[in-house]
Formats: structure tokens, sequence, C-alpha cells
């Protein structure tokens, strides 16, 4: 597994996660995926990603979206 799809796993999974926290506790946990989504939009556009620093530094190879 490289980090883009690391990403793209994480992304997936948080996006699930916080749809199930909505539906079973609050709506407020919709924020999460929307967070999700903005942070993945300003990831394509800059290359910049948080999350593919930590998956870097976890020792996961580079892939072509985030060097």
């Amino acid at each position: 597994m490289n980090v883009d799809r690391a990403i793209f796993a994480f992304a997936g999974i948080m996006v699930l996660a916080s749809l199930l926290l909505a539906h079973f506790f609050s709506p407020l946990w919709l924020w999460l995926t929307a967070f999700v989504g903005a942070n993945l939009l300003q990831s394509s556009i800059t290359g910049f990603c948080p999350a593919a620093i930590v998956f870097r530094k976890l020792g996961l190879s580079s892939g072509c979206a985030f060097k």
C-alpha cells in the first residue's frame, strides 16, 4: 500500500464513520464529513495533505499524488 491508497482508504473510513455517527447519535457529526470533503478538495488543488505526511512517517511509500 502506498500513501495515495492510504489517504483514500482513510478518507472513506472517516466519511462512513461520520455518516453512521450522524445517523445513530447526532446530525452534528456531518460536519466531520464536510471537513473530510474540504480537505480532499484542498489537497487536490494544492498537493498538500497533513495525513500524507503522517502516513509517510509511518513508512508507506509515496504514490503519484502526494510526493
